[in-house]
């Protein structure tokens, strides 16, 4: 097995967003924040390479929305999902699985894209692992969420019959156990990869940012963040228990990361770049 990292794009989000209730005062010594309070964000995504597969755990923001839409978001020009798997020598046609964490644009935009007005899959081959409760949640979003759900970036791969639902947690791919939690959105997969005796969970937007892994640090697009709290608790301490390294998706200047029991509670403990988790593997 081989893992990489897939960089789909840098962006920017407002900070307030990305850490809720907590004070800019206290977040904003360990995630800085530009003038009009905007945060970096990345959109890191990790390829999963076996012996018959080769597996991508979401697929970023793509570019299907207008002018308006991305004025917003301060997209970067460095990196793209395509730019990012040639620079691998892998291509598109190739994936073979597409892990959806869940529907928001930024985790599943890329999966699609236009072709002269027409509505593509960037992944043709590939079957797309989505929770059977996120979909639902899709197709009738809440006024909440309603503006990050774009049925283009998802119905076109039911259509082409390359949806694979899951409803337990499982090991649904080998190697890889789908872990469910509903804080964030209902059906938010997180993926642990199981890579030799090491575990590397995807933490998608379930823990966003190293900087965020204080307990109280949740973020305000959590539809359910009493929930969230108990997930993340319950996660952590499971973590620290166990070694897992957290990969992050979102988090502009760290990769992964490992935590640890500290007087009750549970802080972090190093910070790695993927490359270094997978030393002496």
């Amino acid at each position: 097995m081989q893992l990489h990292i897939v960089r789909a794009e840098d962006w920017k989000m407002d900070g307030g967003a990305g850490f809720g209730l907590i004070p800019k005062t206290l977040w904003s010594k360990q995630y800085p924040a530009d003038d009009l309070n905007y945060i970096f964000m990345s959109s890191r995504l990790l390829l999963v390479e076996q012996e018959d597969r080769k597996i991508l755990i979401d697929a970023g923001m793509g570019n299907k929305r207008g002018d308006k839409y991305y004025s917003h978001k301060y997209v970067q020009p460095e990196h793209s999902l395509a730019k990012s798997l040639e620079q691998l020598g892998i291509s598109n046609l190739e994936i073979t699985d597409v892990i959806l964490t869940h529907l928001h644009d930024d985790h599943v935009g890329g999966a699609t894209y236009i072709e002269q007005g027409e509505v593509k899959l960037f992944f043709p081959n590939a079957s797309h692992w989505v929770s059977r409760a996120q979909w639902e949640w899709a197709m009738n979003p809440n006024k909440r969420e309603a503006g990050t759900y774009f049925q283009d970036n998802f119905v076109p791969i039911l259509d082409a019959g390359k949806i694979s639902f899951i409803e337990t947690q499982a090991f649904h791919i080998p190697h890889i156990e789908f872990r469910i939690f509903d804080g964030h959105t209902v059906g938010n997969i997180v993926p642990i990869v199981h890579f030799g005796e090491k575990q590397i969970a995807f933490m998608c937007d379930f823990i966003p940012f190293v900087a965020s892994i204080p307990l109280p640090y949740i973020s305000a697009t959590d539809i359910q963040p009493l929930l969230s709290l108990t997930e993340k608790e319950n996660f952590l301490n499971e973590a620290a228990e166990k070694g897992i390294y957290l990969f992050f998706e979102h988090d502009y200047y760290h990769e992964a990361c490992t935590v640890e029991h500290s007087f009750k509670r549970i802080v972090l403990k190093q910070t790695f770049e993927l490359k270094e988790i997978l030393v002496n593997t």
